[in-house]
C-alpha cells in the first residue's frame, strides 16, 4: 500500500525538532502504521491499514487485539480481507474488540504484518463520548477512526472500555504514515506533519508522517484559517473559521508560551509542529498527539457560555492545559483508564505553573482557588485520587482527578521542598520520555530525589489503602 520500507524512518525526521531524532534510532519494537483513507464523504470514510506489530514481551502470542474506538463513540468501524503476513486469517469482533488469530504464534522478537480494509461511519450531532469522532458545523473530527492495536503488559491484552468520562484510550508510541485523500478545498490538521501532497482542481492526496506518536488525529474543514506563531524551532498553529480568528490568536499565544514554559520545566518539546484546532467538541478540549482540540462553542469572545467564566478565561485555561498533555501523555505516557491521575492530575498542576510562570505566584492563585472549588463543589469526596476512571462517578472523578488530585501534588511539593520537586518532575518527565510510567514508578522516583519516605502521603492520597 505505502512505497516507503517498515525500517525507513527517514520520513518522520521532518517532524521533529533538531536534537530530537535519535529517537528514530530507538523502539526498535514500535509498532508501525500505513494507512490510507478516503474523507471525500464526510459521514462515512473509507480505508485501508497496513500495520507491523512486534512481539516486545517474553511470552507467545496467538492472536492480536485491536480497539474499534468509533464503536463507543456513536458510530461504527467494520473491518474486512483480515490478513496476517498476506494470508487471511479468522478473525472476531465483540464489544468493539477485533481479535485477529494467528496461524503461526507469534513468538517474543518476532514481527508480523497486518493488513485490513475498513469503513468507519462517522455521527453527527449524536456523537458520544465528548463528541471526538463527528462531523458537525462542517468541521470532521476524526479521533480514533482507525483499529488500533491494544497495550500488551505483564497483565495481558488491555481491552476494557472506558466509562461515560474520561479517556479513551491508552496506548505504546508508534509510527504512522498517512494517506488523506479529500475534497481540494478542505484544510486538513493533522498529528505530525505533511511530506507531500498533489491533487487536482476538485481532490487532493496528502501524506502525513506521525511518529513517534501514540495515536494519529485529524480534523478537516472547509472553514479554517490558519495563523501561527515561532517558538524556537517549533511552529505553532492555530485553526479556526474567519469569524472566531481573535480567539485563535488568542489560543495562539497561549500554546506559544506554554510550549516555551514546559519545555523548561519537563524537557523540549520534540516535534517541529504544534496544533491548535477549533472543533465541535463537547468537552473543553481533548489532547492528541502534535495537536489539540479546543471546543468551538468558546471561541466566541463577544458572547458566554454556561460557565460563569469569559470565553476568553476559558481559551487560555484549556489551551494552557491542553499543551500540557503534550508531555503528559503524549511523551509521557500512563494507563489513563487505570491511573487517570498520572495523566490529568499531573497535567493540571502543570497547568498551575503556567499561570505562576505567566503572571506570578499570587495573580496564579485564581486558578489554585478554581481546583478547591471544584473538589468543594462535589462535596470533598474523600476518594483517593489513584482508583481507576470507571470507580468514579463523572462528578466525582471530576472533582478528585481535577481538584484533589493536583492539591495532593502540591502537598507532596510542600514536603519534598518546591525545588526538590520541580528537579523530580523534570528527571520523571526525560526518564519516562516516549514510555509508560505507574504511579509505584512516580513514587519510586520522588522518594529517590527527596530521600525521604513518601508511603504514608501515597497511601492516604493515592492510593487508598
Amino acid at each position: 500500500m505505502q512505497d516507503i520500507s517498515w525500517d525507513d524512518r527517514e520520513p518522520f525526521r521532518a517532524g521533529l525538532t533538531s536534537g530530537q531524532e535519535a529517537v528514530l534510532d530507538e523502539l526498535p519494537g514500535a509498532t508501525v502504521y500505513h494507512l490510507a483513507i478516503d474523507i471525500t464523504d464526510p459521514h462515512q470514510l473509507v480505508g485501508e491499514m497496513e500495520a507491523r506489530y512486534t512481539n516486545q514481551e517474553s511470552v507467545t502470542l496467538d492472536e492480536l487485539v485491536l480497539h474499534l474506538f468509533p464503536q463507543h463513540l456513536g458510530g461504527d468501524l467494520a473491518v474486512s480481507d483480515v490478513r496476517v503476513d498476506g494470508r487471511s486469517v479468522a478473525s472476531a469482533i465483540e464489544d468493539g474488540i477485533l481479535r485477529v488469530y494467528l496461524d503461526q504464534p507469534l513468538q517474543p522478537g518476532e514481527q508480523t504484518v497486518l493488513s485490513l480494509s475498513f469503513v468507519t461511519t462517522v455521527p453527527g450531532e449524536e456523537s458520544t463520548k465528548y463528541k471526538v469522532l463527528a462531523y458537525a458545523d462542517d468541521i470532521l473530527a476524526l479521533a480514533h477512526f482507525y483499529p488500533m492495536f491494544a497495550v500488551f503488559d505483564d497483565e495481558g491484552w488491555h481491552t476494557l472500555p472506558s466509562p461515560d468520562h474520561g479517556d479513551e484510550t491508552f496506548s505504546d508510541m508508534s509510527f504512522y504514515l498517512v494517506d488523506v485523500f479529500s475534497p481540494a478545498d478542505q484544510v486538513l490538521v493533522a498529528s505530525g506533519v505533511a511530506i507531500s501532497g498533489e491533487g487536482d482542481p476538485s481532490h487532493k492526496r496528502t501524506r502525513f508522517a506521525a511518529g513517534p506518536m501514540r495515536d494519529f488525529y485529524l480534523v478537516a474543514s472547509n472553514r479554517f484559517e490558519e495563523i501561527q506563531q515561532q517558538v524556537g524551532s517549533i511552529t505553532v498553529n492555530s485553526y479556526a473559521p474567519a469569524e472566531l480568528m481573535d480567539a485563535a490568536r488568542l489560543a495562539l499565544d497561549t500554546t506559544a508560551f506554554a510550549v516555551e514554559s514546559y519545555g523548561e520545566r519537563y524537557g523540549p518539546y520534540p516535534y517541529a509542529e504544534l496544533d491548535v484546532v477549533s472543533t465541535p467538541t463537547d468537552a473543553l478540549g481533548i489532547e492528541y498527539p502534535g495537536v489539540f482540540a479546543n471546543a468551538i462553542r468558546i471561541y466566541d469572545l463577544q458572547d458566554g457560555t454556561s460557565s460563569t467564566l469569559p470565553n476568553s478565561v476559558l481559551i487560555e485555561s484549556t489551551s494552557a492545559h491542553e499543551a500540557a498533555h503534550q508531555w503528559f501523555y503524549g511523551l509521557v505516557g500512563s494507563d489513563q483508564l487505570g491511573e487517570p491521575w498520572l495523566d490529568e492530575s499531573l497535567t493540571q498542576y502543570a497547568t498551575w505553573r503556567y499561570y505562576v510562570d505567566r503572571y506570578g505566584e499570587r495573580n496564579a492563585q485564581p486558578f489554585a482557588d478554581s481546583l478547591q472549588g471544584r473538589w468543594d463543589r462535589a462535596g470533598n469526596p474523600d476518594m483517593p485520587i489513584g482508583l481507576p476512571a470507571a470507580d468514579y462517578n463523572g462528578q466525582d472523578y471530576s472533582a478528585i482527578i481535577y481538584g484533589r488530585g493536583p492539591l495532593f501534588l502540591d502537598e507532596l511539593a510542600d514536603q519534598m521542598g518546591q525545588e526538590v520537586f520541580d528537579t523530580f518532575l523534570r528527571d520523571y518527565s526525560e526518564q519516562y520520555r516516549w514510555r509508560i510510567a505507574t504511579a509505584a514508578d512516580f513514587m519510586a522516583l520522588a522518594e529517590a530525589h527527596c530521600n525521604c519516605d513518601l508511603s504514608q502521603l501515597f497511601e492516604e492520597n493515592v492510593f487508598g489503602r
